[in-house]
């Protein structure tokens, strides 16, 4: 062959070469290794990054919006950008529907009016107008009914039942309330959740088959002279890490409209990243998402795949109306798929609650979540945003699904709940867990129990074992305070007319053991049917003497609770006893405070006392 045919060749295969198609060239990770899709990885999310796991960053996609959708389909549909306005046009002005006046818009699915600085303002006021970086929003914010508990006399109801509660919601609402200079509403205000968010380094079981070790004391009531407090409290079995199964999670994401502020969507996918850090290689995440539609933006993925899982996170965004049952029915579906009996499978929910597309009726979310809970999937619910955040809502899903219920206010509580304190809510260590305290006559005239108003259950409720009550998660307790009367003490009800209506056994006295009550708790092992239970008497030997100065937990417990009732105008709290009298309570009962949990409580304290009266309902 001649050297020109040669190279008409080699000219020819280079032509090919340059016309065909590229190959991608492998995305480098952080480190500087070429990214493979197919294998564990982690690095800084980027575009470049996620794209090689197939998802698009909301700041490459441009204008888009969430079509309707159902079946676990991942859809997007773009918005075409509008044409140019033709020379001196007006402003575009909002649509308004016929029921409106000219003033107002729809957000939401709430009506508000927008006022000359720009700023949207609620009918008749807003909790957020001016929160800066958070777009204004109406207040429609609801939480369940929660009366404060009556003082129940001895002779007639010895007996109390409640479910445990170790959610922490309240606390950290109550908190964002506080740092906006407004008094929280009072039903937000659950002072179980504002004393269950302290550890109080109660003595530890030893064995998972006996998962908890109560703890008891009798004190005097700060605030009630001649009463006394009785503090009853639960300290969970803590897994060691061999002991820790393989976790399904399933994260359904709400990436409606009403989620597109910092303290929502953005807080949602830092809380999420902070469960990706967690993850080991035996555990597996799923992405699901909801706005109009359901959607689910990656398949159970192993723990070891953090990248992709940070990319799918980091892909969502917000847009569109809310249908929150549509989404959950697709993240039970994801559940489903990759369920396992040695596994625990959880849906987790990161929402502000407000569902105004299909169902939104909370009975009949709160009986899909509970059958869906008998498979053996759980819900847990974590709460973002103000102005239309649903606690109702929120507690009743998670009550349904044995899940916990957490409000995140800020990066800090993400850290909090998400860091170690992850395993709490994560391998759980008992399911159904009821608390039943009975009071003796012969020292006790009356008690009420403070908080869990929303967790009460009927006596006969503690041996069903049919009746659902609360999950504890490792390492977790649980505290509860009964104030009571001793017989004999200053009683907070009239006398009755008829003796044989009245306390018969008079000033009492006749317990030469200082017996006061007898605690009993029910819980079941995870994925037992059957029931176990442990008891407990609450002793105060020495004639009915308390101490003068408790141990600090109790301490603690009681100012804290002095706190949540004084924030919601408890009627049974001492009118003598003012928030001077609550910080010092406080103040005296710091103890260590490694993390400045306790600190942060005394200024909250501060912070509350110079609130406001609330001004609008």
């Amino acid at each position: 062959m001649s050297e020109r045919p040669l190279n008409r060749a080699l000219v020819g295969l280079l032509s090919l070469a340059l016309t065909a198609p590229m190959a991608p060239m492998p995305v480098m990770a952080q480190e500087g290794r070429a990214i493979d899709p197919d294998k564990p990885s982690d690095g800084v999310v980027s575009p470049a990054a996620c794209r090689v796991f197939g998802f698009d960053l909301p700041e490459d996609r441009g204008a888009a919006t969430y079509a309707a959708r159902g079946g676990g389909v991942p859809m997007y549909a773009p918005v075409p950008p509008p044409p140019p306005p033709p020379a001196l046009a007006p402003s575009p002005q909002p649509v308004i529907l016929p029921s409106t006046g000219l003033n107002e818009v729809v957000v939401t699915g709430s009506r508000v009016t927008q006022d000359a600085s720009g700023y949207v303002s609620n009918v008749p006021a807003l909790s957020n107008s001016r929160v800066p970086g958070v777009p204004a929003t109406p207040d429609t914010e609801r939480y369940p009914d929660a009366t404060p508990n009556p003082v129940r006399r001895v002779a007639d109801e010895p007996v109390s039942t409640f479910s445990i509660d170790v959610d922490t919601a309240s606390y950290a609402n109550v908190r964002r309330f506080i740092d906006e200079g407004r008094a929280p509403t009072p039903d937000a205000v659950r002072v179980e959740e504002l004393i269950n968010y302290f550890d109080y380094g109660y003595s530890r079981p030893t064995s998972a088959t006996q998962p908890f070790a109560i703890t008891t004391a009798v004190t005097a009531s700060p605030w009630g002279p001649g009463r006394q407090i009785v503090h009853v409290a639960l300290q969970g079995y803590e897994l060691p890490e061999a002991e820790r199964r393989p976790l399904n999670l399933t994260f359904l994401v709400d990436v409606s409209g009403s989620m597109g502020s910092p303290d929502k969507l953005a807080l949602a996918q830092k809380s999420m990243n902070l469960i990706i850090d967690r993850l080991r290689p035996q555990d597996t995440a799923a992405v699901t998402f909801y706005a109009e539609g359901a959607g689910t933006r990656l398949a159970p993925t192993p723990g070891d795949r953090k990248l992709k899982l940070r990319c799918a996170v980091a892909s969502l965004y917000a847009s569109g109306g809310t249908a929150g049952a549509t989404g959950m029915t697709n993240a039970y579906d994801q559940a489903q798929t990759n369920f396992a009996r040695d596994r625990v499978n959880r849906i987790l929910m990161f929402t502000d609650g407000d569902f105004n597309v299909g169902v939104t009726d909370d009975l009949r979310l709160e009986d899909y979540v509970a059958a869906k809970r008998e498979t053996g999937i759980y819900l847990s619910v974590y709460g973002f945003g103000r102005g239309n955040y649903q606690d109702s809502r929120m507690q009743t899903i998670a009550q349904a699904g044995n899940g916990t219920a957490a409000y995140v206010d800020d990066l800090n509580e993400a850290r909090r709940l998400f860091g170690p304190a992850f395993d709490r809510g994560a391998f759980p260590i008992a399911d159904d867990v009821k608390i039943q305290v009975e009071f003796n006559p012969a020292r006790v005239s009356e008690y009420r129990l403070i908080g869990y108003e929303t967790r009460l259950l009927n006596e006969a409720d503690f041996n069903n074992d049919r009746v659902d009550a609360g999950e504890v998660g490792s390492g977790a307790s649980v505290t509860a305070l009964y104030e009571i009367t001793p017989v004999g003490g200053p009683s907070q009800m009239g006398e009755r007319r008829y003796p044989e209506n009245r306390n018969s056994l008079g000033v009492g006295g006749g317990d030469p053991n200082g017996e006061v009550g007898f605690v009993q708790v029910r819980y079941k092992l995870p994925g037992e049917r059957d029931s176990r239970l442990m008891q407990r008497v609450v002793a105060n030997a020495g004639g009915g003497g308390v101490p003068d100065r408790p141990l600090e937990s109790t301490r603690w417990a009681i100012a804290v609770a002095a706190f949540g009732q004084k924030l919601r105008g408890d009627p049974w709290l001492g009118d003598g006893f003012d928030w001077d009298a609550v910080l010092e309570q406080a103040q005296g009962a710091r103890g260590e405070d490694p993390y400045g949990e306790r600190a942060e409580f005394v200024q909250m304290v501060r912070a509350a006392q110079a609130l406001p009266a609330r001004a609008v309902p």
